[in-house]
């Protein structure tokens, strides 16, 4: 028979667990150090503990498969043996499932009964309904996932200054620092202890035993915990007895990955319809993109797992740092700098960055690497942010007509830099009409793509050979495809 001694002294045990302990001979207790272990005694029930395997161990587990082991032979033996753990037999006790398990395959006759767990009184003292959404959470298998997702979690089993140090390290992954944690110790004693200090000094400014637990409430979203789960899968999988390959990559191993996700999220918004989220947009084009924005997300947290192990930075400083710089470049939200226009909004960023860079020029963010027409696009809207401002769709037209009527009539001499003219000033035009030029020239490529692929069905099932076909015959078929002329 196991029963629960309660949270605290002798006065929070069931009666039904005193009577077992009064009218069975042969009485155990995982451990004496418990306040109604001491009770019990100066009342004449004697019971016989466990702390001496507990202080000659290396592993609690071998503890545990001890104890399991002793009271089945015991039993077996005596007849009858009641063992007594603290709180409720039902939660976090590892030497009661295994006697469950011991009970399940015939070898013991057992029987439980109920004791109220720290929990029940974390609650009370603390004015919080469990059914509201409130979790609980062992501190030795305490994961960043258990921490978040809305409600209170409270963590059980704190019972040591390193312990309380592992906590802190899950915790920051997805509170700050000055986050409020509430300290439980020795609820329902007379030295009982509720008070709330900063995440940063858990470690620091509480001094735990076996009767201390924590309360953290995150407050945050289901996209909090869900990132927390991604984040500790993308560990698990870099850890020994994870995956091979994820364990052989490094930052640059994955940069092809990063290029491909990247390019792969572009063409799932060019499915998009050119106002959306406005409009109708076609079936499965959302559920498209959140795929592709989904693989793009796991190369981020794979770079910041890679900085995590080499001691440089975690996902947390990665979140944290563009929060950060979100504020500070947003001083017409969160400060008194006035931006009523988005020229305004954008010119205050661009001086922002250049003074958080301390770089000679706004242009030296601008990586050169980039495709030509974002290049230039960049070169464009950072000259527009200090007035120097390209022009408007009618200047980009008085350019376009010039460039071309030049190209009509001159030779092919300096024909790059007349091209070059022509691209820039095609952006200009897409600038003017909010548009980004790189984007529109994809979207075209796109375009084009399935109509040749179109034309090459429409081919295919007319038993031509394209390559044989003549340039007007090509053309014909282009056109009948959905091409246009």
């Amino acid at each position: 028979m196991v029963v629960g001694l309660g949270p605290g002294g002798a006065d929070l045990l069931l009666p039904a667990a005193r009577r077992a302990l009064e009218h069975t001979a042969t009485r155990y207790v995982r451990t004496s150090r418990h306040p109604a272990v001491a009770d019990l005694a100066a009342a004449g029930i004697e019971l016989r503990s466990f702390d001496d395997d507990y202080d000659a161990a290396d592993d609690l587990d071998d503890v545990y498969d001890g104890i399991a082991a002793e009271l089945i032979d015991v039993a077996t033996t005596a007849g009858e043996v009641v063992y007594a753990v603290p709180g409720n037999p039902a939660v976090a006790e590892r030497s009661v499932e295994l006697l469950r398990s011991a009970a399940a395959r015939g070898d013991i006759v057992l029987e439980l009964v109920p004791g109220l767990s720290f929990a029940e009184l974390a609650w009370a003292r603390l004015g919080v309904d469990p059914m509201a959404g409130a979790r609980l959470a062992d501190a030795r298998h305490l994961t960043a996932e258990d921490a978040v997702g809305g409600g209170p979690v409270l963590i059980a089993q704190c019972d040591t200054r390193l312990l309380l140090s592992d906590v802190k390290l899950v915790l920051l992954e997805v509170l700050p620092a000055d986050a409020p944690v509430t300290v439980l110790r020795h609820l329902g004693l007379d030295d009982e202890e509720v008070r709330t200090v900063a995440l940063a000094d858990l470690d620091r400014d509480v001094e735990p035993d076996h009767l201390t637990a924590l309360l953290v409430d995150s407050g945050v979203s289901a996209a909090a915990r869900e990132l927390a789960r991604l984040l500790g899968l993308a560990e698990r999988l870099r850890r020994p007895g994870g995956c091979p390959w994820d364990a052989d990559q490094t930052h640059h191993s994955l940069t092809r990955y990063l290029l491909e996700e990247a390019y792969e999220v572009v063409e799932a918004v060019e499915a998009l319809p050119p106002d959306a989220p406005a409009g109708d947009v076609p079936a499965g084009a959302y559920r498209a993109l959140e795929d592709e924005l989904g693989d793009l997300l796991y190369q981020v947290i794979f770079h910041a797992v890679l900085a995590e192990e080499a001691g440089a930075f975690d996902m947390a400083g990665v979140a944290r740092g563009i929060h950060d710089k979100l504020v500070r470049r947003h001083p017409h939200v969160f400060g008194d700098t006035d931006a009523e226009t988005s020229s305004d909004v954008t010119r205050n960023w661009e001086q922002i960055k250049k003074d958080e860079k301390g770089a000679a020029s706004i242009v030296a963010g601008i990586t050169p690497g980039l495709p030509s027409l974002l290049y230039a696009h960049k070169l464009m809207r950072k000259a527009a942010s200090v007035g120097l401002d390209p022009g408007g769709r009618d200047d980009a037209l008085r350019r376009l007509d010039a460039v071309l009527a030049d190209l009509r009539t001159g030779d092919d001499q300096d024909l790059e830099a007349r091209l070059g003219d022509l691209l820039a000033a095609a952006i200009v035009l897409a600038r003017s009409g909010g548009v980004d030029a790189e984007s529109a020239l994809r979207g075209w490529a796109v375009r084009f793509r399935r109509r040749f692929e179109a034309m090459e069905r429409l081919a295919e099932a007319r038993q031509l050979e394209l390559p044989a076909l003549t340039p007007a015959a090509v053309a014909a078929l282009w056109i009948e495809s959905g091409g246009g002329p």
